[in-house]
């Protein structure tokens, strides 16, 4: 231990990673944490770029891992930014069925949430109207735990609580290299600085795979990146909608579908859909790494999912370029929204794994090696889940350090 400068290292200043590190330091305190973070900031990707939905965490599969921690984190969520002072609202949400064949999905939702133990409201086409006045549908169900809040700010404040612990958050600290011996793990970062640590922890997000690879474990998987594009709604349109509305999503895909997302500032953000990115963090059709898509694609996985839902996929991408085919997406759930009414707004990317035969991992996934855990899927809702997901990754990573 003499020869550590710290007991447990963290790889990634996301919102898991940081909530991680606090999470080390509440069960353990006086363990040395370091995050190392690669970007001059936290949250600078997957936290920072999404919707600002707080899950309640009827899609996912009773007793997985996503089910579990959606429902604990969502009401955790809301108590953190209580108080901390960080802005945030329990809005409710619809989700709306417009076709008939999505009235079997719904009710099986219904279901669902019920056995994770969701309190939600069944509605009828009159009650749409009466949570959502321009919103049309078959039926729909009220969930009445979901919000919205900063989760840029959420992170922020966990690495200042980290940091009031003791833990160190060093940013703009790129990893380039890890080795590993039997009674600690090392790791170079761009600037040649060597930190060495009792334990590891891989919260790299789009980055994840990567990382665990340069640690000498194979994940047996890879990150696809999804890119999400997202428009808003004009202001003087914005008030068109009042919370949150989702259509029904698809059983055999882990995205949510185009959905309409009031924010806390009032603005309404649209989408996102789910394309492929060019690179891990392409957030533009323009931005390409010609090396990073040739790891990708040399990974069987990619393709063996591209072959299997290669229909679903050309609906994306068509969505992607054609605004006119994702204005009509929108007008499924709003009918009186026009093209005229949306402006393109940033985008984020999603950090998919994906395996070997093809599949697309639809829980959060850890694995565990010598002294190392790395986080390995945690895409939404790992926000919402953010500080349970911390709790158990910063469990395993302390079970590590004891050897």
């Amino acid at each position: 231990m003499a020869t550590w400068d710290c007991d447990v290292l963290v790889i990634g200043g996301g919102i898991v990673g940081l909530s991680t590190a606090y999470a080390i330091t509440r069960a353990a305190p006086g363990t040395r944490v370091i995050v190392l973070e690669k970007e001059a900031g936290p949250a600078r990707h997957q936290t920072g770029r999404n919707s600002g939905v707080i899950h309640s965490g009827i899609y996912y599969r009773p007793g997985s891992l996503k089910a579990r921690f959606a429902v604990q984190g969502a009401a955790e969520m809301v108590k953190f930014c209580a108080e901390h002072d960080i802005p945030h609202e329990v809005t409710g949400k619809l989700i709306v069925a417009t076709e008939r064949v999505e009235l079997p999905r719904l009710h099986a939702l219904v279901q669902r949430g019920r056995e994770n133990g969701i309190p939600v409201r069944e509605l009828g086409p009159a009650q749409i109207l009466e949570y959502e006045p321009h919103v049309r549908g078959l039926a729909a169900i009220h969930v009445g735990s979901t919000g919205v809040c900063d989760f840029k700010a959420v992170a922020s404040r966990l690495a200042g609580l980290a940091e009031d612990a003791g833990a160190s958050v060093r940013y703009g600290s790129e990893v380039r290299a890890i080795g590993r011996r039997p009674s600690a793990v090392a790791v170079r970062t761009a600037d040649g600085t060597v930190l060495r640590a009792g334990a590891l922890v891989n919260c790299a997000g789009l980055h994840c795979d990567r990382i665990a690879r340069l640690a000498g474990d194979d994940p047996g998987m890879r990150i696809v990146p999804f890119r999400g594009e997202y428009y808003e709604l004009a202001p003087p349109r914005a008030p068109l909608v009042r919370g949150l509305v989702y259509p029904v999503p698809d059983p055999a895909f882990p995205f949510l579908g185009v959905h309409l997302t009031r924010g806390i500032e009032g603005d309404v953000h649209i989408g996102p859909n789910a394309v492929p990115a060019l690179a891990r963090e392409g957030y533009t059709w323009r931005t390409a790494r010609p090396r990073e898509l040739a790891e990708t694609l040399a990974f069987p996985g990619p393709w063996r999912m591209a072959r299997e839902h290669w229909r679903y996929g050309v609906g994306e991408l068509r969505r992607s370029v054609s605004k006119r085919a994702f204005t009509a997406a929108v007008r499924r759930l709003l009918p009186v929204v026009t093209a005229d009414d949306l402006i393109r707004a940033p985008a984020g990317v999603r950090a998919q794994a994906v395996l070997r035969d093809g599949t697309l991992v639809d829980d959060f996934l850890f694995a565990e090696s010598q002294r190392v855990v790395h986080v390995l899927n945690a895409p939404s809702p790992a926000a919402t889940a953010s500080l349970p997901i911390g709790r158990e990754v910063a469990r395993r990573a302390l079970a590590a350090l004891r050897g």
